[in-house]
C-alpha cells in the first residue's frame, strides 16, 4: 500500500499505461509476484537462510533453458555455462556442512524458487525492448505490481490471522520500532521499483545469478561484520566461490554482449554497402537505358 502511495503521489507524471490489453498482459505477472513474495516470507520463517541460498541456485539454469525459447533468445557461451557451473559447485561446497536438520520445510524454498523464476521470466519477455514489451512506464508498472498484489496479500494476512494481530502490535512498537518499520517501507519501494528497472535491462538468468552472489556477500558480512553466524571453513570456501564464479559470469556476459554488438555493427555496414553497390548499378543501367529510347 505504502508503494502504491507512492507512486501515485511522487511518480504521477512518468506514469504510462498503454491500453488495457497491457494491463491484462502484465497482469500475468501478478500471481508469480504475489506468490514469490509469500513463499519467500514462509521460507525464512520456516527455513534457515542458508536452505533458501542453497536451493536458489537453480534459478539461473532453470532460467537459461527457457530464455532460449524467448523472440530474442538469450546465447550462451562457453564462459557462462563454466561461472554458473562454478556457483553450483560453490553451493554444494556450502550446504555439504549444513546440519541435517536444517533441511526443513523445503517444500516452501522449492516453491518460492519456482515462484521467483517465472516472476523473472516474465517480466524480463514485457520489460526488455528486443523482446515482446508492454507500452508501460517502469513507474507504471511498479505501480500495478503492488497494486494488483495488494489484495491476494491482504486475504493471505487475514487468513493466517495477522491483520487482527496488526493493532497490537503497533501499540508495542517505540520510536525505533515505528523507524524501523518506516524505513523497511522506503526500502520495500526501492526495491520494487529498482528491481523492475534492472530487468528492463539485463536478462532474468543475469538478474537471478546477481541476486544469489548478493546473497553470499551478506553471509560474508553477517560472518565478519556483524558477527552473527559462524561457518566452516569449507562454507567459506564455497562462498568465495560462488561470489567468484557471480563476477566471472558478469564478465563473460559483458564479453559476449561486446561480441554481439561488434557482430551487429558489422552486418549493418555490410548491409549499407550492398545498399551503395545497388545504387551504383542503377546509376550506371540508367544512362544506357535512355540511350536505347
Amino acid at each position: 500500500a505504502f508503494c502504491v502511495l507512492t507512486m501515485l503521489v511522487c511518480c504521477w507524471r512518468s506514469i504510462h499505461i498503454g491500453s488495457m490489453r497491457d494491463v491484462l498482459r502484465w497482469s500475468m505477472v501478478t500471481p508469480l509476484f504475489v506468490g514469490m513474495l509469500l513463499t519467500s516470507i514462509l521460507a525464512l520463517k520456516e527455513a534457515p537462510m542458508t536452505l533458501v541460498v542453497t536451493f536458489r541456485v537453480l534459478s539461473p539454469m532453470m532460467s537459461l533453458a527457457i530464455e532460449r525459447f524467448y523472440p530474442n533468445p538469450l546465447h550462451i557461451s562457453r564462459g557462462v555455462i563454466i561461472s554458473i557451473a562454478f556457483m553450483v559447485l560453490g553451493t554444494c561446497l556450502y550446504a555439504s556442512q549444513m546440519p541435517k536438520g536444517q533441511f526443513t520445510s523445503i517444500q516452501w524454498v522449492f516453491l518460492n524458487v519456482l515462484f521467483g523464476t517465472g516472476d523473472r521470466l516474465l517480466q524480463r519477455l514485457m520489460l526488455a525492448k528486443d523482446q515482446s514489451p508492454v507500452d508501460i512506464s517502469k513507474s507504471g508498472t511498479t505501480l500495478l505490481n503492488n497494486l494488483l498484489g495488494l489484495a491476494p496479500l491482504l486475504l493471505a494476512a487475514w487468513l493466517k490471522g495477522e491483520l487482527s494481530q496488526a493493532p497490537a502490535m503497533l501499540a508495542h512498537l517505540d520510536r525505533a520500532g515505528y523507524f524501523s518499520l518506516f524505513a523497511s517501507f522506503v526500502v520495500g519501494v526501492g526495491i520494487s521499483y529498482c528491481g523492475i528497472w534492472a530487468q528492463s535491462l539485463i536478462s532474468a538468468t543475469s538478474f537471478l545469478v546477481l541476486v544469489n552472489a548478493n546473497k553470499f556477500v551478506i553471509i560474508f558480512l553477517e560472518v565478519f561484520l556483524i558477527h552473527t553466524k559462524v561457518i566452516h571453513g569449507i562454507q567459506l570456501f564455497g562462498a568465495m566461490v560462488t561470489i567468484v564464479a557471480g563476477v566471472a559470469y558478469g564478465k563473460a556476459r559483458e564479453a559476449q554482449e561486446e561480441e554481439e554488438e561488434a557482430k551487429r555493427k558489422k552486418e549493418e555496414l555490410e548491409k549499407e554497402q550492398d545498399e551503395v553497390s545497388d545504387d551504383d548499378d542503377i546509376a550506371e543501367t540508367q544512362p544506357l537505358m535512355a540511350k536505347n529510347v
